[in-house]
């Protein structure tokens, strides 16, 4: 019985692996946007990987969240959520927003993650640290 007892044990916490984009090297960090589409983005946001199914981060004038599920390389949010701050950036927030929930696919080099998806459409973050 309890040989059993551990191999469900094993079996559960091996289903419960993190296999997004946070267990590849994003974890731990404060990502800071730098480009959409090759063009300089001229306000302030940022994503994080805070816990093993979500995302969040600062848009330009709120905070957010949304799960995140799908293994590395894919990217794939959830319906994001908001605080309902306003601020002279809200048009900024809401290109942010659509364009990050549009991302399918993420990769890593050295200190920048690169969000893409098939169409071509990309946001570059950095990491300073």
């Amino acid at each position: 019985m309890r040989f059993a007892a551990l191999i469900l044990l094993t079996l559960v916490s091996a289903c419960q692996a993190d296999e997004t984009v946070r267990a590849y090297g994003a974890a731990d960090r404060i990502w800071t946007l730098a480009d959409i589409n090759e063009q300089p983005f001229d306000a302030n946001a940022t994503l994080t990987f805070p816990g093993n199914d979500t995302i969040a981060g600062k848009a330009p004038c709120n905070q957010y969240s949304a799960s995140m599920t799908v293994p590395y390389p894919w990217f794939e949010v959830g319906p994001i959520r908001t605080t309902k701050m306003a601020c002279p950036d809200l048009q900024k927030e809401a290109e942010y927003l659509k364009i990050l929930q549009q991302m399918t696919l993420s990769e890593f080099l050295g200190n920048v993650l690169i969000l893409s998806t098939s169409e071509g459409q990309n946001m570059v973050f950095k990491f300073d640290g």
